[in-house]
């Protein structure tokens, strides 16, 4: 039986493959152990999932297991977003929550997400314990405490609940509908066969935005594509776009914690180009004071934005639980990654797709303007900002060769500029003479090896590109 690891985003594996039902009862039984020690599992636990196969089936075993564990599960209809799982277990005020998502991986993984009762991503001691809990379970080869669903209702362990209405009254609270009414909007939004769905363009419907929608129906398969809103995922929402036209694009990923964003001329805006946009527009918009959270592999636009506007800039490891981290010590005004996660002031400490896409709607009403106008705008008065990265498939060895190279030969110049700093925050990152940097680190989430990059010029973002190329070529 394989071994239960969390990465960044919970536990993800390949179904039927190490995702199992056997597998799911020890997770489960390690959570509900963890809650027991903690003496937080007499407030309960919200359990929910995403559209991929036998997501009712895996909700079910998990509400078993708790039960049989003494513990009462809140269930969320299937399809419930990742961030409204969140605000419920705040609201609620439960244990945690467990939630089966692979977020954006491909339609063969399932994923078991945990959160804890700060509504955050659990922590890296947090799973340390739960992985040490299921291996011991494992090793007993003990029977997991069980009963039956049909019993857990009778006695009050398993109850229904919906958390839609809530995280809409939330929602408007953090967004100015009046200026999308105003501005009477039209939209396409693709929602990839995910949570969004009923959410993302019932919101924008109430705002009274003209919608075109894509992909409202469920699909474990997710189309065959990846339900992951990137450029090219998102080619159809694209020319919708520019064909009907429409003033932009809106997407979720499969559980709705990640955010798409496509221009009136079909120009796909990428995460760090819109966690910019938004953080100076939140600046100019909102009263909010605090910091502002970035991971080491995210935009150092953010840095000068940040510098202008005198905010503290907060720098965490790849992984949305250690913006998560910041915000139970601090108040923010924006957090984000790259890989199209952000959050605002006072909200849930985890990504909410769903509210990036309704504030970059409320720019465009707001502004009168295209994206790429708003960050033309950006970069003449901060400079040029241009990121990539690049995604190479591990092979076997790939890992353990990359990792002693990195760290016992590390390059002292990439793409002709001397590196200055070697940043080892999460992966290796060398900041170079010029201020433009490069990073490479493994996916926590999946069987990648990724290489970021930043540059002040298109020009310098290809020889960044093929220096990215020839040091991960191994």
């Amino acid at each position: 039986m394989a071994k239960i690891t969390f990465g960044t985003s919970g536990w993800r594996a390949i179904v039927a493959e190490d995702f199992t039902f056997a597998n799911v009862k020890i997770a489960t039984a390690a959570i509900a152990q963890h809650l027991q020690q903690s003496g937080e599992a007499f407030k309960g636990v919200i359990v929910a999932g995403d559209y991929r196969f036998l997501s009712e089936e895996f909700q079910q075993v998990t509400v078993q297991v708790l039960a049989g564990h003494g513990i009462t599960s809140y269930m969320c209809p299937t399809g419930t977003p990742t961030p409204t799982v969140s605000y419920e277990l705040l609201r609620r005020g439960a244990a945690g929550a467990i939630n089966f998502t692979a977020s954006h991986n491909p339609y063969q993984y399932q994923g078991l997400k945990f959160n804890g009762s700060d509504g955050g991503p659990a922590p890296v001691k947090v799973t340390m314990a739960l992985e040490a809990l299921a291996e011991t379970i494992t090793m007993k080869g003990a029977t997991v405490p069980e009963m039956p669903y049909d019993k857990a209702v009778e006695k009050g362990l398993a109850v229904s609940i919906d958390p839609k209405e809530a995280y809409f009254k939330r929602i408007w609270e953090f967004v100015n509908f009046d200026a999308l009414k105003k501005a009477r909007l039209k939209v396409v939004v693709d929602l990839m066969h995910g949570n969004g769905q009923g959410y993302l363009d019932a919101l924008l419907q109430e705002a009274g935005v003209n919608l075109k929608v894509l992909h409202g129906n469920r699909d474990p398969f997710f189309g065959g594509h990846h339900p992951e809103p990137g450029a090219e995922e998102l080619k159809e929402a694209s020319q919708l776009v520019k064909s009907l036209p429409a003033h932009l694009g809106l997407a979720n990923d499969g559980d709705a914690d990640r955010f798409g964003i496509i221009d009136a001329d079909g120009t796909y805006i990428t995460p760090n180009e819109v966690l910019a946009i938004l953080f100076e527009h939140l600046l100019n918009t909102r009263d909010w004071k605090g910091c502002v959270v970035r991971t080491v592999a995210t935009t150092h636009l953010i840095d000068a934005i940040a510098k202008a506007h005198n905010v503290p800039l907060r720098e965490t490891p790849v992984g949305f639980k250690y913006i998560a981290e910041i915000m139970a010590q601090e108040p923010i005004i924006i957090g984000g990654e790259e890989s199209g996660g952000l959050t605002v002031h006072g909200h849930v400490p985890e990504k909410d797709g769903i509210l990036a896409c309704l504030l970059m709607a409320e720019v465009v009403a707001a502004e009168g303007k295209t994206l790429s106008a708003v960050l033309k705008r950006l970069y003449q008065q901060y400079g040029g900002f241009y990121s990539d990265r690049l995604n190479l498939k591990l092979r076997d060895g790939l890992k353990e060769v990359m990792t002693s190279k990195l760290k016992d030969n590390p390059p002292t110049e990439i793409a002709g500029q001397k590196v200055t700093e070697i940043v080892r925050k999460d992966g290796t990152k060398f900041i170079l003479a010029n201020g433009e940097w490069l990073m490479v680190r493994f996916s926590g989430t999946e069987p990648l090896m990724r290489c970021y990059m930043e540059a002040r010029t298109p020009e310098g973002l290809e020889k960044l590109r093929t220096a990215g190329r020839e040091l991960t070529n191994v």
